[in-house]
């Protein structure tokens, strides 16, 4: 059995320190830049040596680490993301975030969708309801042009520079842009990344508005965008309040996906 060297904390209730001190050992792996030594891993997670040894052992055998038998460093095998991809994401996503969503839409009372970027296309997955009598609905399925969404450039703010320039140089709407627009439209990708929501202000009708928040984690590729459009007219204090409850959701549904949430 493994054993810390410094004083146990207070275990929390149904703790089972083995598989805590195995979940241990794959995280600091993870978040090391190059394979780590036996001493390394004993330094940075305080165990001792000779049990840290046979759980590294156990873990190789397993297939989850990898000990490379010329130097005796450990680095993670490629077992996880195969688990991760033996079921859709997308299936996981819509299942993750269906009970929080129908509970968005009765708290604001407004229709809630949530799409991604797929193929180069916002396409929505899930579209739950408002409970008023008038409202929009999306249809599962449907799709738009991401430059020309509310969701679709929140969501195109947090691509890598380089992906996001190869993405725009392929979509027609950006191309038919002018080059005054196309400067408009990344600064304006720029303000959503640092304000980490959308939002559009109908031109035609005041007080209305399209409010779109991130959710999942953009830095391993999986991100999709909770968007509401409000069909009511809407003060500022209403709009805050709506965005701190859409926050709430996307914070829930990522969860649910077993995601770390990154701050914008």
């Amino acid at each position: 059995m493994v054993r810390r060297t410094d004083k146990p904390k207070q275990r929390p209730r149904y703790a089972v320190p083995a598989l805590d001190r195995g979940l241990d050992v794959l995280e600091a792996l993870s978040a090391s830049a190059v394979p780590q030594t036996l001493t390394d891993l004993s330094r940075t997670l305080n165990y001792a040596p000779s049990g840290l040894f046979r759980l590294l052992t156990r873990l190789d055998t397993r297939g989850y680490v990898i000990r490379d038998a010329a130097s005796g460093r450990y680095s993670l095998s490629l077992k996880l993301f195969e688990l991760s991809h033996t079921h859709s994401p997308v299936e996981s996503l819509v299942r993750a975030a269906a009970g929080p969503m129908r509970e968005l839409a009765e708290t604001v009372e407004e229709s809630v969708h949530l799409s991604v970027i797929h193929r180069g296309r916002l396409l929505v997955l899930l579209d739950a309801g408002s409970p008023s009598k008038v409202r929009i609905s999306i249809e599962a399925g449907s799709q738009f042009a991401p430059v020309e969404t509310t969701s679709g450039r929140l969501l195109l703010s947090y691509y890598p520079a380089e992906d996001l320039a190869g993405f725009l140089a392929r979509d027609p709407e950006y191309g038919a842009m002018t080059a005054a627009k196309r400067r408009g439209f990344e600064r304006e990708l720029n303000r959503i990344r640092r304000a980490g929501f959308a939002i559009t202000r109908s031109e035609e009708r005041a007080g209305l508005v399209d409010l779109s928040v991130l959710v999942g984690n953009p830095t391993i590729g999986q991100a999709s965008a909770l968007a509401i459009a409000c069909i009511r007219r809407v003060t500022k204090g209403e709009i805050e309040d709506i965005l701190a409850a859409m926050k709430q959701c996307a914070a829930s549904i990522t969860r649910a996906q077993g995601l770390s949430e990154t701050a914008p």
